[in-house]
C-alpha cells in the first residue's frame, strides 16, 4: 500500500523561501498543467527522500471547490508515481508543484504532467550527484605527482 506520510510533506517556511528564491541549485520544469521547483536540502533532518508542497493559486482557479479537487488529484498523482523514480541514495529534495492551468483538468492530464515532472527531477539530480563525484574524483590535490 502506497501511503503519503507526513514526513512527505513539506512545511518549513526556510526551505519554501529558498525554492521560490532564485537561488544555486534550484531547478525548475514545467509540463502542462503542473511546474516544478526542487531543490536538493541536504541539511533537512526528515529522512523522507522527497518533501514535497502543492500549491493551487485562487488566480487560477476561482473557485475553492475546484482547487480543493485539482489539489487532491495532484496529491494522488504523487502518492502513485513517486516510488517509480528512485532519488539517489541519502538525496534530500524539496520539491515544489504550482497548477498553472486556467481550467480544471483532468486527472490522467495531471498524472501524466506529475510522471514527466518526477522523471525530469530524477534525472537532474542524478546528473548533479555524478557531476559532483567526477569533480571530487578530478581533485587535482588528491592525485599522486607524477615521477
Amino acid at each position: 500500500m502506497k501511503r503519503l506520510y507526513k514526513k512527505q510533506k513539506l512545511c518549513s517556511r526556510v526551505a519554501i523561501d529558498m525554492l521560490f528564491a532564485s537561488s544555486p541549485g534550484t531547478h525548475r520544469a514545467l509540463a502542462f498543467p503542473l511546474r516544478a521547483v526542487w531543490r536538493d536540502n541536504p541539511g533537512r533532518r526528515s529522512d523522507a527522500p522527497v518533501q514535497m508542497l502543492i500549491s493551487i493559486p485562487k488566480k487560477r482557479l476561482r473557485h475553492a471547490v475546484d482547487r480543493v479537487k485539482m489539489r487532491r488529484r495532484v496529491r494522488e498523482a504523487f502518492r502513485l508515481n513517486h516510488q517509480d523514480f528512485p532519488m539517489p541514495q541519502g538525496a534530500r529534495i524539496d520539491m515544489v508543484f504550482v497548477y498553472v492551468s486556467s481550467s480544471l483538468e483532468s486527472y490522467d492530464v495531471a498524472e501524466h504532467a506529475m510522471r514527466r515532472l518526477l522523471e525530469k527531477a530524477a534525472a537532474s539530480i542524478a546528473a548533479e550527484r555524478s557531476h559532483s563525484e567526477d569533480v571530487i574524483v578530478a581533485d587535482p590535490s588528491t592525485q599522486s605527482p607524477e615521477p
